[in-house]
């Protein structure tokens, strides 16, 4: 059968109690909700679902010197696509000294988005995450190694459950530490899961994601005369007119593109 058809973190499932007691086969896997799906590395062909039934994404982008505006945008592309609703954490804010230049261009390409800045060794914004936490609801962390979504977890279960490794000095990028995807159980009721950094994410049949990733440039494009415009030279195209006045920015548009 097909890898994302398989059961995976987050996923409710069917069981078969074996003879034994204390074994049981799983039958089948419930409709999922939502899927955070990605590509296999190096099986371009290939979903491979990396956690289900999610009702928050929380795109973690540290404000360190490894911050990354494509990264982002593949991340909320990523995120829109999943089904579930993001969340922007700006982390490791104690490392930051102007953390409003840091995070304007958070803004721009996060539109609509709830943003909220944190660091996790001082507890700063950690309580402003309270109302994505309640009892039932399933949070998915995702962002690059080292971006502190391991220690985040570990401060919101008030203990050390998940190793974490300082990033590197020169460069601010991190050291995976997270080898498989754990679920766990935060004292509120809510479920955390903290995916294995990804600094390259390639995106998994994300059409929609992309749709409200860069929902200004759609509804551009759909005044465009010709529904096939590859908003290069065609006339009559709405997302031309739109990057001559200004109103689409070049730089979003080259990552739509």
């Amino acid at each position: 059968c097909a890898r994302e058809s398989l059961p995976a973190v987050g996923d409710w499932v069917a069981l078969r109690l074996l003879p034994e007691g204390n074994r049981a086969t799983i039958e089948a896997v419930l409709p999922r909700k939502s899927q955070f799906i990605r590509k296999v590395a190096g099986k371009p062909t290939e979903a491979q679902v990396v956690g289900a039934n999610m009702d928050w994404v929380f795109v973690m982008m540290s404000l360190n010197q490894d911050f990354s505006v494509r990264r982002l945008q593949r991340y909320l592309v990523l995120a829109w696509e999943s089904g579930a609703s993001p969340v922007v954490i700006r982390s490791k804010s104690d490392l930051c000294d102007d953390k409003e230049t840091a995070v304007a261009g958070i803004r721009k390409e996060a539109v609509g988005v709830p943003i909220h800045t944190l660091s996790a060794l001082t507890r700063e914004g950690v309580d402003d995450l309270g109302n994505y936490l309640t009892a039932g609801k399933t949070i998915v962390l995702l962002g690059s190694s080292g971006v502190g979504k391991s220690t985040l977890v570990n401060v919101l279960l008030g203990i050390p459950s998940l190793q974490t490794e300082p990033t590197r000095a020169h460069d601010g990028r991190g050291r995976h530490t997270t080898k498989a995807p754990p679920l766990f159980l935060l004292p509120g009721g809510a479920l955390v899961l903290d995916t294995p950094g990804m600094r390259e994410v390639q995106l998994w049949e994300a059409e929609e994601g992309v749709q409200m990733a860069f929902e200004e440039i759609e509804a551009h494009a759909s005044q465009c005369r010709f529904r096939d415009c590859a908003h290069q030279h065609e006339p009559g195209c709405a997302v031309r007119k739109a990057l001559g006045a200004g109103t689409v920015d070049e730089g979003r548009f080259q990552s739509y593109e």
